[in-house]
C-alpha cells in the first residue's frame, strides 16, 4: 500500500497558483459534462475541494493531484480563489496513485485511460496483484485491462467510445493488427447476433493465426473421409428427429397455462420439469459449442479469402512487372545505321526525264573562281562591232 502518513491540510488557493498534472491518467473530458459542472459551480460554488501538492521551483507553487475537471470548471466559472486539500510530502508516485484512485471508479474515465494508468504503475515496478489490492480490484481485472494496450489505435478508439465492450476488446487484443480491424469492423457493422459470436470469431482467427496452413491438416484418407460422412449423416438424422418429435412437444407444452399443466401432468409434472431442465442445460452447452464452431468456420473463410486476395495481388504485381519486358521483346529490331556514302564525283550523272521534271534545279556551288561575264544582247553586240 502507498504511504498515507503525509501531512494533509485544507487551505484556500488562487486558481492561478495551481497547475494541472501532465501525468494525469484521464485524458478525455466530456464537453457536455464539463459544461454542466461549470454551471453547477456558478450556482453553488465548489463543494468538493481539489487535491494539490506543493512543487518547488515550478512556474506555479502547487500541482493538482486530483480534481482537474473541478479546477477547469472553476476557471470557466470565473472563480479566483477555491478550496484545496494540500498533501505535503507526497512523492510523484504517491501523487500519481492518488490521482488514479480519484478517477479509476468514475464512470467517465475510459477503459483505455484506466489501462494506461495501470501500465504506468507496472512500469514503475508494481505487480498486478499490488495494483489490484491498492484500488480494490481483482488481479484478473488488472491483467485484462493491461492486455488491452496491444490494441491498434483505431480499435482502442472504438473501445473508448463504448462501441466495443471490454470483454470482447480483450479477445480482439490477442490478434494481429490486421485481424483486429477485421473483427472490430464486422462487430460494429452488426455482422454478429451477439457479443459472444464476435468473441468466438476472434478466437477462431487466433487459432488460424497459429496454423501453418489454412486448414492445418492433411487431406483425409478414404477411411477418415468415410468416417466423417457417417458422423455427418448421424448428426443430420438426430437433428431431424429433434425437429419432428422434441420441438413439437415443447411447443405444445408452451401453449398451455400453468394451472392446466398442473392438472394434465399430475404426478408426472416433476419428471417433466427435471427432463426439460436437463434439456435446457444440454441445449445451452451445445449452442455454445456450435457458436464456437461457427466462429472457427468464419475465421477459416476469412483467412482463405485474405490469402486468395494476396495471391491475386501478387499475380497482378508480377504481371505488371512482366509487361515492360514483354513490350521490349515485342519491339522490332532496330535497323543498322546507314553506312556513310562516298563523296560525289564532280561530274554528276545526267538527270532522267522524270527527275528533271520533279526536282528543282540545284543551286550553283560557291567557288573561288570569278563570276562569268554577263551576256550582252545580240543587237547591242552587232552595233559595237561596227
Amino acid at each position: 500500500m502507498t504511504d498515507t502518513t503525509n501531512k494533509v491540510e485544507f487551505i484556500s488557493l488562487k486558481v492561478s497558483e495551481i497547475a494541472p498534472n501532465p501525468e494525469q491518467p484521464r485524458k478525455f473530458f466530456s464537453e457536455e459534462a464539463q459544461t454542466e459542472l461549470t454551471n453547477s459551480i456558478k450556482a453553488n460554488g465548489l463543494l468538493q475541494p481539489v487535491v494539490v501538492r506543493p512543487v518547488e521551483g515550478g512556474e506555479t507553487p502547487y500541482m493538482l493531484i486530483a480534481g482537474e475537471r473541478r479546477w477547469r470548471s472553476c476557471q470557466a466559472a470565473g472563480l479566483e480563489v477555491i478550496p484545496a486539500k494540500l498533501v505535503a510530502g507526497a512523492t510523484e508516485e504517491e501523487a500519481y496513485v492518488l490521482s488514479i484512485a480519484e478517477n479509476v471508479n468514475r464512470a467517465d474515465m475510459t477503459i483505455m485511460e484506466e489501462a494506461g494508468a495501470y501500465a504506468d504503475l507496472k512500469a514503475a515496478g508494481w505487480e498486478p496483484g499490488k495494483i489490484a489490492k491498492q484500488f480494490g480490484k481483482t488481479e484478473t481485472h488488472i491483467t485484462w485491462r493491461l492486455g488491452l494496450l496491444t490494441l491498434r489505435p483505431e480499435v482502442a478508439e472504438m473501445v473508448d467510445k463504448k462501441q466495443i465492450k471490454a470483454n470482447l476488446a480483450w479477445h480482439i487484443a490477442q490478434l494481429s493488427p490486421s485481424n483486429q480491424m477485421v473483427v472490430a469492423m464486422r462487430y460494429v457493422r452488426g455482422d454478429f447476433d451477439s457479443e459472444s459470436e464476435a468473441q468466438h470469431f476472434a478466437n477462431g482467427l487466433k487459432k488460424v493465426e497459429g496454423q501453418t496452413s489454412l486448414t492445418n491438416e492433411k487431406a483425409p484418407t478414404p477411411e477418415e473421409q468415410e468416417k466423417r460422412q457417417k458422423a455427418k449423416a448421424k448428426a443430420k438424422d438426430g437433428l431431424g428427429k429433434a425437429e419432428e418429435v422434441l420441438i413439437p412437444l415443447l411447443e405444445e407444452l408452451a401453449e398451455k397455462k400453468p394451472e392446466d399443466l398442473a392438472t394434465i401432468l399430475g404426478d408426472d409434472l416433476a419428471r417433466h420439469l427435471r427432463v426439460v431442465g436437463r434439456l435446457h442445460a444440454k441445449v445451452q452447452m451445445v449452442r455454445n459449442l456450435l457458436s464456437k464452431a461457427q466462429g472457427i468456420q468464419r475465421a477459416q473463410a476469412e483467412a482463405f479469402n485474405k490469402a486468395a486476395a494476396e495471391v491475386q495481388q501478387e499475380a497482378a504485381a508480377k504481371k505488371t512487372e512482366a509487361k515492360p519486358e514483354e513490350a521490349e521483346a515485342a519491339k522490332p529490331a532496330a535497323k543498322p545505321a546507314p553506312k556513310p556514302q562516298p563523296a560525289a564525283k564532280k561530274t554528276a550523272a545526267k538527270p532522267t526525264a522524270k527527275t528533271a521534271a520533279t526536282k528543282p534545279a540545284a543551286k550553283p556551288a560557291a567557288t573561288s573562281a570569278k563570276p562569268a561575264a554577263r551576256r550582252t544582247p545580240a543587237k547591242k553586240a552587232d552595233a559595237a562591232a561596227k
